[in-house]
């Protein structure tokens, strides 16, 4: 604890400080748990778009071996062209928002080569963009994460740290500003005796010269 000042200037400083912390402490409580609920939200779209993703991978399956045929089917038959993103916010934090993405495709003769080639392409397209916005939401959770990492040091730092500080600060002044008042207090009467004795002793001595 850093050393502080045992004046009445020092005390408002302490309690002022202590009134800030407790006013933005349930703030910073309420975004703490705000951000741990919309992390679990966005973990479990997540989880979901993957789950999507697997599913639709099973449904086509069948076609997987096939991809393999470079001659019928190459690898670069279809490519992400352009992610389209947005930007929301959530508890102050500005993240991504997936809002599609545009594809392109490889050139391939539409009369020689098999109908299943454009649906396996279309396929690949959604498989494709539900892999692009579950990264996206991973993002999401990667930034909301690192905010929450900063409110929970300050819920710690103001519950733990600042709050108890300052009540301790505020005790310690005023405890030694109730002696100073004790201790000016019995010097007053001192001094107030010392001058009634004084007083006394000389009126005595002038009484008795007459």
């Amino acid at each position: 604890m850093a050393k502080i000042k045992l004046t009445k200037n020092e005390q408002k400083a302490q309690k002022d400080a202590l009134k800030m912390y407790q006013r933005y402490l349930p703030t910073l409580t309420l975004k703490k748990q705000q951000l741990q609920t919309e992390i679990r939200t966005i973990e479990a779209d997540a989880k979901a778009v993957r789950a999507k993703r697997q599913e639709l991978e099973k449904k086509f399956e069948s076609w997987i071996g096939v991809f393999g045929e470079e001659e019928v089917f190459p690898p670069d038959a279809v490519k992400v062209s352009n992610i389209r993103k947005g930007t929301g916010n959530i508890a102050g934090v500005r993240i991504p928002t997936y809002e599609g993405a545009d594809f392109s495709r490889g050139d391939y003769d539409l009369y020689s080569t098999p109908l299943w080639v454009d649906l396996a392409a279309d396929c690949m397209e959604q498989a494709l963009s539900l892999d692009l916005q579950a990264e996206v939401l991973d993002e999401q959770v990667r930034l909301l994460r690192q905010e929450l990492t900063t409110t929970s040091q300050r819920v710690n730092l103001f519950e733990k740290v600042k709050i108890p500080e300052a009540k301790a600060n505020i005790k310690k002044i005023s405890v030694y500003l109730g002696d100073q008042d004790t201790s000016a207090v019995v010097r007053s009467k001192i001094s107030k005796k010392k001058i009634m004795q004084r007083e006394a002793a000389q009126l005595t001595k002038e009484g008795a010269v007459v």
